[in-house]
This record gives C-alpha cells, structure tokens and sequence, in this order.
C-alpha cells in the first residue's frame, strides 16, 4: 500500500477507545460502499459525476436525519475539488457525519475515497461540506440538539464549521464586491479574436420528469438527483466547445432556493460562461414547473471543465464570445469567481504547513485571509498533544513539536469578565501596556468590525540587530455558540503600502493568537499560541529552554493590565476590529 493509501486509512480507520474500553464511533457517522459498474460510468469507463454526487447527498442527508431525528432536505453544498478518478471495478467509499448543529440548519462532512479490491490501495477523491435543513413540523421549527464532539478531529471540524458558515453567508456580498473592482477584464477584449467562439453554440437546454424513483422519502427531488441532471447538461455545453470530451476538476458551490417534487417537469438549461486557456467555467440553471403554472428557479450551479489529451494534460480551449447583455454578465460574473476559486484553493484549502508565511493582503481576498487565520489557530488550539514545559503561579507554558514544528501555549486565569478580556485583548494598540514585545502598534486599515490590520515594532533579539516589524492581520471572533472560546487570531500579510525597509527587519508570524474562555461570571481563562517562525523563536526560546521565566512576567502584566482596565468604559465601548 502507498503512502497516501496508508494516511488515508490512518484517517478513517484509526479507532479511538473510550474509558470503558470501547471503541468510540461518532453517533451521526453514516458509511456507504458501491462497485462502479458499467451502468455508473462514462466513456472513458469512469464513474459519472452526475453518480457519484447522488451517492453523496444520500449518505449525507441520512447522517443529517440520523442527529436531527426527523427529515432533512439539502438546503447547498460547498465547492468540490475532484482530486481523483474512479474506474469501472473500484469500490467508492463514502463517510458523512454531521460536524454542527446550528438551530434549524446543520452541516455535513462528506469524505469520499476509491479502494481497488485487487491491489489494496485507497486514495481520496474529493472531500465536500453540505448543509441540511430539518423540516419543519406540525409542531413548529424544528431546534436541532448541538452536537457533542469526542475526538481531536471531531472537535476541530466543530470549531471550523463555525467560520465555513460565515463563509457562506457572506459568499454573495464578495461576489458584488469583485463585479464593482474597475480592475476587472474587460468583456470587449474577447471579441477581438477571430477564432473565439460564439458562446450561443454552446447552449443546451433540457426537460426531465420527476418520477418516484427521483424521490426521496420525503416525496420531494433527491438534491443528488438534481445535481446529477445539472451535471450532464452541463458536460453536454462544455463538449460543444471542444468537440471532445471534457473531465469536470471543480464545482461551485450549489445553493438550493426551492425544493421539487414528484411530477415536477425539470428544465435544465447550461451554457459555457468563460475559458481560461486550460480551463472553462459552465454555468447551469434549474427550474421547475407544474402543468400551468409559472417556472420556480431551484438551483444554480458553476462547474470547471478541462480538456485533457492524449498524455493526460489540459489542452488549450478557445476563446468564448458571449452574447450581449446576459452573456457579457455571465463573462464578468465568470473572471469574478475564478479568483475566488483561486483564493480558496490557495489561502484555504492548503494545509497550514503549506500555506507561505506572508500573503499579500487586499479587499478581494479579506474573507478568505481571514477565515484561515480563525480557521489555523482553532486548528492549533484543537491538538490534544500539548506537554507542560514550566508551570510558575498559576501561569503555564506548554510546547508541542511535530513534524519539525514548534508550538507554544501559555495559559493564565484572570478575575475579570470574559466581554471585558475579549475587548482588551483584541485591540493590539494597547498591548505595548504589558507586553514590553510591543514596542510600537500603529493601526492601517480597521477593514471592518472583525478584522484589522495593524503594523507591529519589537525589539532587536541581539545588541548589534535590528529591531523587528510585523504586518498582521487581527481577527476577532465571538462564540457561536455557548461553550464556544472567544478568539483573537493573528496573522502576517503584506501590504504594498507597507514594504520591509533597511531601517527594519521584517519579522512572520504564520499562526499566532488568543482563545479566551468563560470559566464563571468573574473569572476568565486566557490562552496564547504562537507557531515559532525563526523571528518569534529568539523571544520565548530561553524560557522553553528553562533559562528564564519571562513568559510569566509577561502574563502577570497582562492579568494586571486586565483587572485595573476592567471597568473602564473606553474598553467596553471599544470595538478596535
């Protein structure tokens, strides 16, 4: 077996046993195996997409009623990276268990890998976040129970979830916030090519017919079964360009605005939006009708197709003239989302270890910025392998190394109320008053309520060096739920308006911040961690070694500064980020 095969089983099978013995297996956790047959495959005798998402929203939407107790529908699904492909003769695997329960609404994690029965090997394929909806009851909305994590990975995909759903309620203001950047190709630089093709060719249009075996139990359209009808016109569009057969890489996030039924008649309509030299954005609409009445939209969807050769690369696609009016909305609409493809695939879906230190900072890429900086420090404070190095009244200093990565976590309680600490602590221009790190803390950009970007000075590690600045991007969080920490994540990014001068040495921070936890009314406990880059190491290495404690002094002054401050007015009314 490889070594992805082998990470792979590690992360599925890796049992985890409780006190008593037992071995613990998640109560929302819904598992799924199918042989690929001919039935279920492509041309090429790979499975069908279309196939493969039914599969998905099944086991999803079961893991959903499992926790909820009652039915669920699929109200969307986040973007899909297919990593790999599936041949006739594997098994798909497919795990979903419910990561959180948010009210009425609550989100799935979907893992798919493919087995060969014949070699024993196991590689993942994609994995997927969707979110169900109870249904409502004869008895009112329906209130979902929280979902109680037990293990490590549990717990950090509880916390992430939080900052996915922030994502996605957001996703439709950073759409109209890139359509209005004037930096935006323009539409008219397109039609100048004479070999571009006319996007009107590409149109496809389709009808289907609800029947019961498109059901679900609950007598509306299975969500898969929809996706799956999206799918094939969609491939359909995307061949007229080519004249080939094109491999779909990616799928924009569905967003489903209205169920469907038996006897529904189904229109589904695909066109190609945009190509990008490799690559081709095809948008796909759903709508529904019964006989006589109007057409209900039910579904969108953007999906990315390449067309690869004879060796297996992408080939060049040609340019698309789209037509005018809704076409040239649908180019603009199209370069939009590419960079938010980009963006997400290169800020938030790299591991943390992949992520370079420093990334350039603007407006179009805030949201992403900034849900990997919550995202990355939830991430370190969820690891369960942390080793108390020095304790020294009540102030703790814990380290964790892994994979040539050193950690630090000091942790301290304070008599003051948890609002109150977290207003404190999330306005870094104060912090110069306990941390004499902080030599200087100017703020550039309040970006909004949650995020600032601040310019941080410390002191020379060494009498001959010079002095050190940092550009980090603050990110605050209240809980989403109660239990939740408050958090305060940093991160370095650059700025064009701030480049490293000779007068200073630029200092990274990859992974920095604060969990701060509610322990009673008046009592608040505090958690620093700081991922050691070589400009942060030199200032807590000493104490890690033994040779000093001025982590202590440090949050000593911290708890100080805390309670003379806590009844200040300025700071409860303070709201830096």
């Amino acid at each position: 077996m490889d070594s992805e095969g082998r990470a792979l089983q590690e992360q599925e099978e890796a049992p985890v046993i409780l006190e008593n013995g037992e071995v613990y297996r998640n109560p929302t956790e819904v598992k799924m195996s199918q042989i690929v047959l001919p039935c279920h495959a492509n041309h090429r005798g790979e499975i069908s997409v279309g196939q493969l998402l039914k599969w998905m929203d099944t086991t999803a939407c079961l893991s959903a009623e499992r926790h909820a107790g009652c039915p669920c529908i699929t109200a969307s699904v986040d973007d899909i990276c297919f990593e790999h492909t599936i041949g006739v003769g594997q098994v798909v695997n497919i795990t979903a268990k419910v990561n959180r329960a948010f009210n009425s609404s609550m989100e799935v994690g979907i893992l798919v890998s493919c087995e060969d029965l014949f070699t024993d090997r196991q590689w993942r394929v994609c994995q997927a976040f969707a979110t169900f909806v109870a249904r409502r009851s004869e008895a009112g909305k329906v209130h979902l129970k929280p979902v109680v994590p037990r293990t490590q990975a549990e717990q950090l995909e509880h916390s992430v979830a939080a900052e996915r759903r922030r994502m996605r309620l957001v996703h439709v203001e950073i759409m109209k916030d890139l359509l209005s950047n004037a930096t935006l190709q323009k539409v008219d630089e397109c039609q100048e090519h004479q070999d571009a093709v006319l996007a009107e060719r590409t149109r496809v249009e389709s009808v289907e017919l609800v029947l019961p075996p498109h059901a679900n139990h609950q007598v509306n359209t299975f969500g898969g079964q929809i996706m799956a009808w999206m799918e094939n016109v969609a491939t359909i569009a995307a061949s007229r360009l080519c004249n080939a057969h094109p491999t779909l890489q990616s799928i924009d996030m569905f967003h489903f605005r209205g169920p469907s039924q038996i006897g529904d008649r189904l229109v589904l309509k695909a066109i190609v939006n945009n190509t990008f030299t490799h690559s081709m954005e095809v948008g796909v609409c759903a709508e529904a009708y019964q006989a006589g009445q109007a057409l209900r939209h039910i579904n969108s969807a953007f999906m990315t197709f390449e067309v690869l050769d004879e060796d297996g690369k992408p080939r060049t696609l040609p340019r698309i003239r789209p037509e005018p009016v809704n076409g040239k909305r649908r180019y603009r609409e199209a370069i939009a989302r590419r960079k938010i493809r980009l963006d997400r695939k290169y800020i938030i879906s790299c591991k943390q270890t992949e992520v370079p230190l420093s990334v350039p900072w603007d407006p179009s890429n805030q949201v992403y910025l900034s849900y990997n900086n919550v995202s990355a420090l939830k991430m370190m404070a969820a690891r369960n392998n942390w080793v108390l190095n020095s304790e020294k009244n009540k102030v703790s200093l814990y380290t964790l190394e892994e994979n040539q990565v050193l950690c630090f976590r000091v942790e301290t309680q304070v008599k003051v109320p948890v609002e109150q600490v977290f207003l404190l602590m999330s306005d870094l221009s104060r912090r110069q008053e306990w941390d004499r790190n902080y030599e200087q803390c100017e703020v550039i950009t309040q970006v909004n309520e949650d995020d600032t970007l601040y310019r941080v000075v410390t002191p020379s590690v060494s009498k001959e060096g010079k002095v050190q600045d940092f550009i980090l991007l603050a990110s605050r969080r209240r809980p989403c739920n109660a239990g939740d920490p408050y958090v305060v994540a940093l991160r370095s990014v650059t700025l064009p308006t701030h480049p490293s001068t000779e007068d200073y040495k630029r200092g990274e921070v990859l992974c920095a911040g604060f969990s701060i936890w509610e322990v009673s009314s008046r009592i608040t406990k505090i958690s620093y961690y700081n991922q050691a880059t070589p400009e942060v190491l030199p200032y807590i290495s000493n104490d890690i070694a033994g040779l000093s404690s001025t982590f202590y002094s440090t949050f000593r002054s911290c708890s100080q500064f805390l309670e003379e401050n806590k009844d200040s007015l300025e700071a409860v009314a303070s709201t830096p980020l």
